[in-house]
């Protein structure tokens, strides 16, 4: 099977490193966008092709059969729906824009068009979800995951992210779309009342450092979503934490890798695992070229995103879209 023909938009996005690799190996990358050239010469030799300073080029490039959508999001959706208008199909970071209404218009245009999309959201099936999958739906579920300090996004070339403006909030908007689907996907319930808190306390910058979600269903299921910009910077990375309460037991995950899970008749089972989600974007992108050819399926779907991110652009209009302190 040839590999398809890629292009790849705002590939400065602290993310596309952990893509590069199986980029390479999966997609015939024939182009690369960002702003700034300087910050992405190393995937020029990765991919053996120049980088474009407009992204707008890339797209009318002939033949193209797939796109990956980074960079700003207050750009995202302009980058999606040219791709559509195209027929590309294509992958896109969440949260995709800066606004729910941003997200339903691109989520509309796809479908109407056909054109197939996906969203990265790796922690879906990944370690960490297939254990917590052994206490079954999930009745009440915590999950905290507390990241590096948002200076961090100063020194890897996306200074943007500290911008509400092209960001559309911090910790929360960046972070927490991965445990809120974990939770919506474990208990196949949307969300339903949405209690919130933000606050930029700790580092007082514009955007949020910590923010928590209790996130209820219409059948009473509850999910504690806790994520920040809270840890130091360290070669640790981040703390996280899962806890799951079903119907078959309890099962929790800590930050070093231990995890146990205990049945409903006091057994008890122990593992050890790797928690970093940095390995499972290479995997995401093997199931992307596993699933092209139908439509990427089985992989998460603007659809999907949409319910995701409905109770986190709730959370910043409850407060107004300002963080606390």
């Amino acid at each position: 099977m040839s590999r398809p023909r890629t292009v790849i938009l705002g590939a400065s996005h602290w993310h596309v490193p952990l893509y590069a690799r199986a980029i390479a190996e999966e997609h015939q990358v024939v182009g690369f966008s960002d702003e700034d050239p300087s910050l992405v010469q190393e995937l020029a030799e990765t991919w053996g092709v120049p980088v474009e300073t407009d992204w707008r080029r890339l797209v009318d490039l002939p033949d193209l059969e797939l796109a990956y959508v980074f960079g700003p999001h207050n750009g995202m959706a302009e980058k999606c729906l040219a791709l559509i208008e195209r027929g590309v199909p294509f992958v896109v970071e969440k949260p995709l824009g800066t606004s729910l209404t941003e997200l339903s218009q691109v989520r509309k245009a796809a479908e109407a068009a056909g054109v197939p999309a996906t969203i990265p959201l790796v922690q879906r099936d990944g370690p960490t979800d297939q254990w917590l999958a052994k206490a079954g739906r999930p009745t009440y579920q915590r999950i905290s995951f507390i990241a590096g300090p948002p200076s961090r996004y100063l020194s890897n070339g996306n200074p943007w992210m500290l911008d509400p403006a092209a960001a559309g909030g911090g910790c929360l908007a960046n972070l927490a779309p991965h445990f809120v689907d974990l939770f919506l996907q474990g208990s196949h319930e949307p969300a339903g009342n949405v209690v919130s808190r933000i606050s930029s306390v700790l580092h007082r910058e514009a955007v949020e450092d910590h923010a928590s979600l209790i996130i209820t269903t219409p059948s009473g299921r509850e999910a504690i979503v806790e994520v920040g910009y809270a840890f130091p910077g360290s070669p640790l990375k981040r703390y996280c934490s899962y806890t799951s309460a079903g119907d078959k037991g309890f099962a929790s995950v800590n930050s070093d890798g231990s995890a146990t899970f205990t049945a409903l008749d006091g057994t008890t089972e122990s593992a050890a695992f790797d928690v970093d989600s940095d390995p499972l974007y290479g995997s995401f992108v093997r199931r992307v070229a596993q699933t092209l050819e139908d439509g990427f399926r089985g992989l998460p779907t603007l659809a999907q995103l949409e319910d995701v991110m409905r109770p986190i652009w709730q959370a910043y209009d409850d407060h107004g879209g300002r963080e606390d302190g």
